[in-house]
Parts: C-alpha cells; sequence; structure tokens
C-alpha cells in the first residue's frame, strides 16, 4: 500500500501554503447556490437544561431543576442545517411518523429554508432524542442522560417505495447526493442502490456517513464513504493504532465497495483519505479542545459534500471537512458551522503566516470565531509615529488584560487631518503598522482615516478600552458604547519621559543646533 502524510491539516510543512490557503478559501467563497439532495434518518433532538445540584434521596442518581427546553433539527435535517449554514440550497429526502414530532420538524426543516419531500408512516415514530443536560454553576454544561423514542426496523415496503421515487426524482436537481445513516432503518439497501444508480445515470456523486454496522455492503458504488475510527475498526473487524494503519485498511474497504474514496475521521489526527489503488494520504488537523462529539459527524458530511460540489480535489474537501469537525467539537450539540466562521478561521491561519495587519471586514471575521472560543478582545489606539520604551511597556501591559489585543492605528491621511505638522507622519502607515506587529503583545493591526475611532471601536465591540492616564480628563471617545455592553474602560500609567511628540521636539532642536551657520 502507498502512503503519505504531508502534514497539509496545520498549513504547517508545504511550500505555497499560502496560495493553498488561498485556494480554500476561494472553495469556501464558492459555495452558495449549489444544491444538495440530503437523504437519510431524520431526528428531532430535544434538549432538556437544569441545574445540578444535589443528589436523589431516593437513588444515586443527580437531581436536574429544569431551566430550559430546546428543540433542533438533528440526523440527516442537521446535515440539512450544515449545508444551509454554509450557503447551499438543500433538500431533504427522509420518512417522518403520522405525530406532532414529524410535524414539528417539518416546520423546523422550514425555518432553515430547506425544501424536504417526505414519506409519512403512520403506525411508526418520528425518531426523537432528548438529551437531559446539568448546568454547573449554570454555565457548564454537561449530558446526563439520553432517552431515545425510535423505531430501528426497516421501513414499510410502501413507504421505502414511495420514499426511494422521491429521492430519484429529486436528484436530478441535485449537484451533488448526501446519505446520512444513523441505521434507524430509512436508509435499506434498496434505497442506497436505486440513489447510487439513479445519480451515476445523472454524473451526480453521491456521498455516505455509513452507519454504526458491521457491513457496508448497503453502500456499494458510492462516491465516497466517511466512517470514523471506531466504525471503520467495526466494519474491517480489527483496531487501528496509527493513521497508516487505517489508511492500508481504508484502501481495501473502498476497492472491495467499488467506491471512489474513503473518508476516515481520526479525532485529534484529522482524517485519512483513501483510494481503491492504494493510495492513501493523511491529513492532520490542528489540536483543539474537545468539548462535545454531538454533530461532528454531519459537520463533516456536509463540508465534504458542499466541497465536492464546487471542486475536483478530494484532498481540499478533507482540509475544509477537517475545519468544520474541529469547529464542531469545540461546542455543545449541535451547532451548525457558518460559511463565515470557516473562512474566520482560514483567514486566521493565512494571517498568521501573513503579518498583522487586517481590514476591518477581515478583523471582525477573525475575532468572532476567537469570541466563540472564550477570548476576551482588548482596544487601544494611536498614531504610534516614533515607536518607543513608553510604547512597548503600554502595549505590553495591554495585552495582559485581555486574550486579544487590537491595535487601532490611525492612518497617514487621519494623522494630516490633525495637524500635528507638515513632516508628520514620520513613518508612513505601511511601516508604523509593521512596528506594532513585530510586538509579541500586539495581536492585530487595522488601521482607520477618521479622526476619532468610534466607529472602528463599535464594529470591533472590545470588551475591554484601553487609553494612557492622561485621558483622564479628556473623555475616552467610546466609553460609552463599550460599558453598555458590559465591557470596561482602563487608563494605564504611562513611562515617564517618553511621548512621540517630545522626541519629535528633541530631533528639531538638534538638527537646528546643528545647521550650519
Amino acid at each position: 500500500m502507498a502512503g503519505r502524510d504531508p502534514g497539509l491539516g496545520s498549513f504547517s510543512a508545504v511550500t505555497g501554503i499560502d496560495s493553498m490557503i488561498q485556494q480554500l478559501i476561494e472553495c469556501v467563497q464558492s459555495f452558495a447556490g449549489k444544491r444538495v439532495l440530503v437523504v437519510g434518518d431524520l431526528i428531532l433532538d430535544r434538549y432538556v437544561y437544569g441545574d445540578a445540584e444535589r443528589i436523589s434521596p431516593e437513588a444515586p442518581v443527580p437531581v436536574l431543576r429544569v431551566r430550559e427546553r430546546s428543540e433542533a433539527a438533528g440526523g440527516s435535517a442537521n446535515v440539512a442545517a450544515c449545508l444551509r449554514a454554509l450557503g447551499l440550497q438543500v433538500t431533504c429526502c427522509g420518512a417522518v411518523g403520522d405525530d406532532p414530532t414529524g410535524t414539528r420538524l417539518r416546520a423546523l426543516l422550514d425555518e432553515l429554508g430547506a425544501d424536504h419531500c417526505l414519506a409519512t408512516c403512520g403506525d411508526r415514530p418520528t425518531t426523537a432524542k432528548t438529551r437531559f443536560v446539568g448546568l454547573a454553576q449554570h454555565r457548564h454544561r454537561q449530558q446526563l442522560l439520553r432517552l431515545d423514542d425510535e423505531s430501528t426496523e426497516p421501513l414499510p415496503a410502501e413507504a421505502e417505495a414511495k420514499l426511494r421515487k422521491l429521492a430519484v426524482e429529486a436528484i436530478e436537481w441535485a449537484d451533488v447526493v448526501c446519505i446520512e445513516d444513523y441505521a434507524k432503518g430509512v436508509v435499506t439497501a434498496g434505497l442506497v442502490a436505486a440513489v447510487v444508480a439513479a445519480a451515476k445515470r445523472g454524473g451526480k456523486p453521491v456521498l455516505v456517513d455509513p452507519g454504526r454496522l458491521d457491513s457496508y455492503d448497503r453502500y456499494r458504488g458510492a462516491t465516497l464513504l466517511t466512517p470514523n475510527r471506531s466504525e471503520l475498526e467495526l466494519v474491517v473487524g480489527k483496531r487501528f493504532e496509527t493513521p497508516q494503519a487505517a489508511g492500508a485498511a481504508a484502501c481495501e474497504l473502498a476497492a472491495s465497495l467499488d467506491v471512489e474514496s474513503v473518508v476516515v475521521t481520526l479525532d485529534r489526527d484529522g482524517a485519512v483519505l483513501a483510494r481503491p489503488n492504494g493510495e492513501w494520504v493523511h491529513l492532520p488537523t490542528r489540536a483543539r479542545s474537545v468539548y462535545d462529539n454531538t454533530g461532528a459527524g454531519d459537520a463533516v458530511l456536509a463540508m465534504l459534500a458542499a466541497a465536492v460540489a464546487v471542486t475536483d480535489s478530494r484532498e481540499d474537501a478533507v482540509r475544509l471537512a477537517n475545519i468544520a469537525g474541529g469547529l464542531e467539537v469545540e461546542r455543545f450539540g449541535c451547532v451548525p458551522i457558518t460559511v463565515e466562521e470557516v473562512l474566520a478561521e482560514l483567514r486566521l491561519e493565512q494571517g498568521r503566516r501573513s503579518g498583522k495587519l487586517r481590514s476591518v471586514e477581515e478583523l471582525v471575521g477573525e475575532l468572532k470565531l476567537r469570541r466563540d472560543r472564550g477570548e476576551t478582545i482588548a482596544f487601544t489606539n494611536g498614531c504610534f509615529d516614533l515607536l518607543h520604551p513608553g510604547h512597548v511597556d503600554y502595549l505590553a501591559r495591554s495585552r495582559e488584560l485581555a486574550s486579544v489585543l487590537v491595535v487601532g492605528l490611525n492612518s497617514d491621511r487621519s494623522i494630516h487631518a490633525q495637524g500635528k505638522g507638515a513632516d508628520r507622519p514620520l513613518c508612513d502607515e505601511k511601516h508604523r503598522a509593521a512596528m506594532l506587529g513585530a510586538l509579541e503583545s500586539v495581536d492585530y493591526v487595522v488601521l482607520f482615516d477618521d479622526h476619532e475611532p468610534e466607529g472602528l471601536i463599535r464594529r470591533i465591540a472590545p470588551d475591554v478600552l484601553i487609553k494612557g492616564e492622561d485621558w483622564a480628563n479628556k473623555g475616552v471617545v467610546g466609553r460609552e458604547f463599550v460599558e453598555s455592553r458590559g465591557g470596561r474602560v482602563v487608563l494605564l500609567p504611562l513611562v515617564k519621559g517618553y511621548s512621540t511628540t517630545g522626541l519629535v521636539e528633541r530631533i528639531r532642536a538638534g538638527t537646528e543646533a546643528n545647521a550650519p551657520g
């Protein structure tokens, strides 16, 4: 078996990596308007949140005092939700019961803007999963119990025939077909065979997220399968300690099922892309803090489908799927990853390689992503015309007040408008930004043209607004806005004896004193 491990998932070991990131960005920006048909098990996800503060006197179990309830589209409906968040058009094809749960699922799909063609089974309940979630200190969520209301028997013949007809008819509309199998009885061998055959006639790829089964024969002829590590271990009957072992086994699986490729997700190890000719490639991912694995497989399938709709590169599709799965596990429950979040993640990595200067639009996207991870944002601003020890000390102490420090930098035009002198700024905005970006304490630099940074502050919405103590009696621009959002304003002491204006005056005085008579 031939394999390779290019280390591309961490964006750290390949020449031309910046162009690759740009290629991924352009891929994501092309998602809008592409059409995906999602076939599979529809599930209603219910959540019951409550404080778990004591143990029951009746049994050694926690008592949950209910504080909140919510419902969301789950199973293949969650794949549809993920695709909609990425900007794609979606039709969802599945089966529901003639019950309130089925009615609620239809309504949720409508709210998502996803079309649906559903078979109704009068004597079969709509699958529902109810998760009871305890809140520690009203914040930290921990699932205590899950209650499944379902039937996993194969669909009745009449319902399966109707569903098969609906799915085959919808394929003509789609660019890509997804099959999401939760092993709830909807995704039968007959349904898969009909969908695969119709898709092949139309030249449409079929992506399958397989159920937890000991045989994948029902998926024969599909374009791409996406088992996770444990699912692959179950179907081949052995464990895999390394990506290399998983890659070799996935190649054999692809060949035995006549599929174009198998993508095995490997948690912290990223993913392996394997083909039936024995070639495989390991695509690592960036290490993340895993909060909840729920919905990660749906996010991966949705991203793969979106990427396959716009690019022939399966490796690029897997790189994007790594990002989507990684973002998903950082959250509790099934939370669809938006196209803006994926772009922000890519630009965040691009930014790490290309410096710290950002446009306002780029910065807002990256800060949203970092806020979603629980980071806090500090902001300060100035001209920083001649970077001196006072600036370095001030910025270092500013960085200690939050996770991220953003410096708003007056543009050359803004400084000219302040009347500091015909020769100011001494250094143009490009070089001032580069100097600030060289400081470890500074995370981002953003230019602004206005005389005051009020507009920029409103766009960034910092948690901490920082100025020097010399602003105590001047009125800090942006204070009212920041404090109205629960943020704070901090005035830092300045290093005595250093100011840009003072340095400029000393330079001018020295120049005049040394001028020829």
